[in-house]
């Protein structure tokens, strides 16, 4: 278990479940983890309790466009996509 008296205070903060077992996450929280609406989280059980991380990319799902994207596309910069604004949620 998790010693609460060794733990920094801006790192420790408690979060309200609603009576649909949501929750909000401080805006800051979610700049440093760069989650926006509509990302998913993973919960990871450990010894110490659980653990938060954002959803990962699985790169293996990836292997069937290796030949269909050209190699002199460039890097994809998911932050510079969120900000232009589309229609509809990306789906996984």
């Amino acid at each position: 278990m998790i010693d609460l008296s060794q733990v920094s205070r801006r790192s420790v903060m408690v979060l309200k479940i609603t009576s649909k077992r949501q929750v909000t996450f401080p805006q800051h929280v979610l700049d440093e983890l760069d989650l926006v609406p509509g990302d998913r989280v993973m919960l990871i059980a450990s010894e110490d309790g659980y653990v938060l991380k954002p959803r990962t990319l699985d790169l293996s799902k990836l292997a069937p466009l290796k030949d269909r994207i050209p190699r002199d596309c460039g890097a994809f910069n998911l932050g510079a996509y969120r900000r232009e604004g589309h229609e509809g949620p990306i789906r996984d």
